[in-house]
């Protein structure tokens, strides 16, 4: 049995949206989603999730980072597709100041034997993690021209636009490829949106992980590679 992590990693700390998806018959099923702070409660989550068995974690942040400034091969790759749907990605490199915690997560995750994934195969056995972006991956998943806006904004439009997200979630990964079994929280009608949105955010990172080891580069774009940074996108192909 395969399982597949969805990590809205905290760049600077702050809490961590986590999901977990599991195999179930012919698809997949949502497991568990909750949002932590401390790395050390996240790592702990992540075993107990994936207990003695393989799978794919899927992160929202960079997980190789090899470049002292500028920009990774594959943000420059990323950002010459999906620049015109607003989904590029920003710039990682050494001088960053989340680039230290993000790397000791991925570091960490190697440790309980997670190795970068880029050259993986369909459905193979072991322990890997990815680099994703969702933004990229929801105008593929989804058919869209330009990303959901939930992140910037006044308080009611990001809800309206979280909202949007939450339901194209619900109403298309259940018709997906793999299909996902899920519910996801409610958009609360008062105070922050930020901790369902990591939680809604952690189940779509889940779900990248699923599709990549579901289809692997027959149905996903890898932009970049394990030495440099990659990142893992659902479908679609390279401009030239």
């Amino acid at each position: 049995m395969s399982v597949f992590i969805g990590v809205d990693l905290g760049w600077y700390g702050k809490p961590t949206g986590l999901a977990s998806v599991v195999l179930d018959g012919a698809g997949i099923r949502l497991r568990t989603v909750t949002r932590l702070e401390s790395t050390g409660a996240i790592l702990d989550w992540v075993r107990t999730e994936i207990g003695d068995q393989g799978g794919v974690v899927g992160v929202d942040a960079p997980t190789v980072i090899r470049n002292a400034a500028g920009i990774r091969p594959a943000e420059r790759e990323l950002n010459k597709d999906f620049r015109r749907f607003h989904a590029g990605c920003h710039a990682a490199n050494l001088g960053l100041p989340f680039a230290s915690r993000v790397l000791a997560f991925s570091h960490q995750l190697e440790e309980a034997g997670f190795r970068h994934g880029a050259n993986m195969q369909a459905k193979a056995n072991g322990r890997f993690q990815i680099e994703i972006h969702p933004h990229a991956a929801s105008i593929r998943l989804f058919g869209l021209t330009r990303i959901v806006k939930y992140k910037r904004g006044r308080r009611a439009e990001r809800a309206v636009e979280l909202a949007r997200l939450r339901g194209l979630m619900l109403s298309r990964l259940p018709e997906g490829d793999p299909p996902l079994t899920l519910t996801l929280p409610e958009i609360p009608e008062k105070g922050p949106t930020k901790p369902v949105e990591d939680q809604i955010d952690a189940v779509l990172c889940a779900y990248i992980a699923a599709h990549w080891w579901w289809w692997g580069t027959t149905r996903n774009t890898v932009y970049g590679s394990n030495e440099d940074g990659f990142i893992v996108v659902p479908g679609g192909e390279r401009s030239p």
